[in-house]
């Protein structure tokens, strides 16, 4: 099986972007339910974190069971070369992101958040633009990625009036985490151009789910949180849409340019809102959830209409 082609065909990589973010959006409504239900009102931001590290330590065992399985065990701890940037990457994609999203999240509105999330997005593509020479801007790219905003921006103002306020604590936080994101994503494709992809995520996320852990266990009342069958069967589906996601997202920037696979994220907090409005009580679709979903899909169409745009060669 050629993994290659698989990961660079023109309607593989559309269909596995967009896999892996509605993975991703499917762990709004999951996250809403997991918290009323494990975190009682009075949790801190340490206490936050501990669910956040049990989650991607979960994830990282789901991958390091996969990778085994494959019989790439002399693979999977032959990374002596490369413990430091991995080290790193774990500090930048698991721990400090999610510590700044998760915290950013609780000071601020959802409409902002989503919003302020996507911010992310224009920092890659742009950032690829300067960095590599075979990811450059474009008009067609440019008019996905405002086709894509616009599509975010409608979807949330079906939730709430936008204000100009700003905390550091609130949309402070999460603008952090969209830069550290779209940092960590260079060094991502960085080492899976030398790593397995799988391998890279796997380590990444056990070393970062245990620095959030020891960082947030001096914190942390582990009293405070209470489990039932119901809430680890939640906390597991979490932990294996970060394993699905974060996989097939590393194998894609892996095979793909940056900039041109980053603009599916747009489909993130567009899919999240639509899978609340099924599966959360108080929430519902509507017109404005799918003329946004709509804008989305454009925004991407337009991007991938010209076969010389799915170009995408090994940088």
């Amino acid at each position: 099986m050629d993994i290659k082609k698989i990961f660079t065909g023109r309607w593989q990589v559309a269909a596995l972007a967009i896999t892996s973010c509605l993975l991703w959006g499917s762990a709004f409504p999951s996250l809403k339910i997991s918290y009323a239900q494990i975190m009682p009102l009075n949790v801190n931001a340490y206490d936050r974190m501990i669910f956040a590290s049990l989650r991607f330590f979960i994830a990282s065992l789901m991958l390091f069971s996969i990778i085994l399985l494959n019989g790439k065990r002399k693979e999977l701890f032959k990374i002596k070369k490369y413990f430091l940037a991995l080290l790193i990457l774990g500090l930048m994609q698991t721990s400090l992101q999610y510590f700044f999203f998760y915290n950013g999240l609780a000071n601020t509105t959802g409409v902002k958040s989503s919003i302020i999330s996507t911010s992310g997005i224009f920092m890659t593509v742009i950032a690829s633009h300067f960095v590599y020479q075979n990811d450059k801007l474009n008009f067609k790219k440019s008019v996905g990625i405002i086709l894509g905003f616009l599509g975010v921006v409608v979807v949330n103002l079906n939730r709430g009036e936008l204000n100009a306020a700003f905390l550091f604590t609130g949309e402070g936080f999460l603008i952090i985490s969209a830069a550290i994101s779209a940092a960590a994503s260079f060094l991502a494709k960085k080492l899976t151009g030398s790593l397995n992809a799988l391998i890279v995520t796997a380590w990444q996320m056990f070393m970062g789910s245990l620095i959030l852990f020891f960082v947030s266990s001096t914190g942390s009342g582990f009293n405070r949180l209470s489990f039932s069958p119901f809430t680890l069967g939640l906390l597991f589906y979490l932990a294996f849409i970060s394993a699905a996601a974060f996989a097939l997202w590393y194998t894609l920037i892996k095979y793909n340019n940056l900039g041109f696979v980053t603009i599916y994220k747009f489909m993130v907090p567009v899919s999240g809102v639509f899978l609340s409005s099924i599966l959360l009580p108080e929430e519902s679709i509507n017109i404005i959830i799918i003329s946004a979903m709509l804008m989305v899909s454009l925004g991407i169409i337009i991007i991938n209409y010209r076969p010389k745009l799915l170009e995408n060669k090994n940088i």
